[in-house]
């Protein structure tokens, strides 16, 4: 079957799981029952072993559309040939109770619109990351698939045969004709149950229309990119977990941040720093149900931290510890990029900047949200107090390097952020607090960073203290008011970083790199894209010093470098992690961290160009 290209893919989901359908009608990532379980399809990692399930038009005189209906996560794939022109609508239920029909369903519409079409489908399921084999059971309403872990059924009325690990099925309709496919789970070795008629599914299609029209509705944006904020804000739902409130990095593990390289990583887990941002982008634009949700599963975060006040950087969407990296040698990689990586060693790692974005977060909830409780505040305290302790310690920091720590700026920064956001909102609770030391150390830390952090040479904030390099995480600065806009130290950084590589610079033809991989090494061998969330980044910084210094040319570049990075955006309106040089898509998809970037230089550069910064 081979590999499509990243970018080809839409996703849907339930707020428990997602998966990824290709423009060719064919799912290649699906994890079951929830966002961190072992792969159903996975076909993204290996087109031969991983599994997938595929319906589409037997003809090669194929145009292939897809889109999403309106204002949802309702998903439409559409064929047209010469015959003519059908159409695969696929969604999951969402908002619904445990045992109410259609909950944890994986449902697929196929229709023909006009003339005829033939279609082929196939349904290859993988267990467990293809390690596990399974039993068919064909039967007049489907055919179970019994795994030694999990069993499930794909029920349909059309007839369908076994071939090797799968089934498929020859199928044709006419204009108006509808066939159905449902995936869902069922009991060890119980035979299948009956297929999903047309009434049922135009019921549930029509639910899950709702539901999500339903939840945008609260979305306060009206700006200039409502519809690419909606699809945003949309994705962002799509990577919550419901039973927890916890928000994961990407649906996906192991996509290549540059073919054939090993720089690939398991994203399925819940970051602080990324579910912190998200949390933040949520807000803005009106979504707090979501944001006191995810403030509910920080607090049991951290009632469960160490003795000491010291917080995992990542967690298991439940809350667990123990995310062990694992490599799996069975499956080639997306085009043949190795190792597949599941788990992820990071959370050993000591990330320092995680206080910063989460006192950020709990700062902005407290103000736009709820008042935090008493006890969540004595834990803040204590991990205040903690950063006091540790912050002056070396660490991995927001880009997780894994060839040694250092000190870096970025993670200065964000225990700098920490302090003052405790300090803010203990006055603002008038809580008890360590004010004299926070204040002390606080202060502390920004000299520091104004004589450590600047590299006068480089006229420009370096990655870490003592490097000549660059790191794109200088632009957030202004972001969280460490400088303001137009210093002149930072709009020297900003010159800096928007200079070509070939010139000491991070971008190129207006998108940004994290860092040069090239000047610092960071352990891991090859190359990557530019990194998406530091193209936003620049926006909003560019954002912010024009409307600051009255610049319109600042202003004018900030909008053209949003609307070029508009233009990277997949057919649908996704992102993933990073861009190739291309132009294509690399790493996990699609990726929390752009899309709540988006949203904040969306809502930054319209309130700047409506005259309002």
């Amino acid at each position: 079957m081979g590999y499509q290209p990243i970018q080809n893919y839409g996703i849907i989901g339930n707020t428990y799981t997602t998966a990824l359908v290709g423009l060719n009608g064919s799912i290649d990532w699906f994890c079951f029952p929830f966002h961190d379980s072992p792969s159903v399809f996975a076909a993204l990692l290996d087109h031969q072993k991983g599994g997938h399930f595929k319906i589409s038009p037997r003809t090669c005189e194929v145009t292939h559309k897809q889109f999403y209906w309106p204002e949802t996560n309702v998903l439409v794939t559409r064929f047209l040939t010469p015959e003519g022109v059908g159409e695969i609508t696929d969604f999951m239920p969402v908002g619904m109770a445990a045992q109410e029909v259609g909950s944890h369903w994986l449902i697929r519409r196929v229709k023909v619109i006009r003339g005829f079409m033939d279609f082929l489908m196939e349904c290859r399921p993988a267990f467990n990351y293809a390690r596990d084999e399974h039993q068919i059971i064909l039967s007049s309403g489907g055919a179970c698939f019994h795994s030694p872990k999990l069993s499930l059924e794909l029920l349909t009325d059309i007839p369908l045969q076994q071939e090797d690990s799968g089934v498929f099925a020859k199928f044709n309709l006419q204009a108006t004709q509808t066939a159905v496919f449902v995936v869902r789970e069922t009991e060890p070795n119980r035979g299948c149950g009956h297929p999903l008629d047309q009434s049922q599914a135009d019921e549930l299609f029509k639910q899950t229309v709702d539901y999500w029209r339903h939840w945008l509705e609260e979305c306060t944006y009206m700006g200039r990119w409502r519809e690419i904020v909606h699809r945003s804000a949309l994705v962002l739902k799509l990577l919550t977990y419901k039973p927890t409130g916890a928000i994961i990095a990407a649906p996906t593990c192991s996509l290549p941040e540059s073919i054939g390289g090993e720089r690939n990583w398991d994203y399925r887990y819940t970051w602080i720093r990324d579910a912190a941002f998200t949390l933040y982008a949520l807000m803005r634009i009106g979504f707090t149900k979501e944001a006191a949700e995810f403030m509910n599963w920080i607090e049991s975060r951290c009632h469960q931290c160490s003795p000491n006040g010291l917080l995992q950087n990542i967690y298991g969407i439940d809350g667990r510890h123990d995310l062990s990296e694992e490599i799996l040698d069975h499956l080639e990689g997306y085009k043949g990029s190795s190792p597949v990586r599941i788990g992820n060693a990071a959370y050993k790692q000591l990330q320092l900047d995680i206080y910063g974005e989460l006192m950020d977060s709990v700062y902005l909830y407290n103000k736009y949200g709820a008042p935090i409780s008493y006890d969540m505040w004595i834990k803040v305290r204590h991990m205040l107090n903690w950063v006091c302790d540790n912050w002056q310690r070396p660490d991995s920091s927001i880009w997780e390097v894994r060839n040694g720590q250092q000190h870096f700026v970025y993670s200065k920064l964000m225990c700098w952020v920490a302090l003052d956001r405790g300090l803010r909102l203990a006055d603002k609770r008038s809580f008890p607090a360590d004010r004299k030391r926070w204040i002390e150390v606080r202060d502390q830390i920004y000299e520091e960073l104004m004589s450590k952090g600047w590299n006068a040479s480089r006229q420009a904030f370096v990655q870490y203290y003592g490097s000549d390099s660059l790191d794109a995480g200088s632009l957030i600065m202004p972001l969280v008011f460490f400088l303001s806009p137009v210093d002149p130290r930072m709009l020297a950084t900003l010159d800096a970083i928007n200079q070509p590589p070939k010139s000491g610079g991070l971008v190129s033809d207006s998108l940004v790199y994290r860092y040069n991989v090239e000047e610092t090494p960071d352990g891991i061998e090859g190359n990557e894209g530019t990194f998406n969330i530091c193209t936003f980044w620049l926006v909003e910084a560019l954002t912010r010093a024009g409307v600051k210094n009255k610049e319109s040319a600042r202003l004018d570049k900030a909008r053209l470098l949003f609307e070029e990075m508009l233009g990277y955006a997949n057919h649908l309106g996704l992102y993933a992690e990073q861009t190739g040089s291309s132009g294509d898509a690399l790493g996990n998809f699609p990726q929390a961290f752009t899309h709540l970037a988006l949203i904040s230089a969306a809502w930054n550069l319209d309130k700047a160009l409506d005259g309002k910064g």
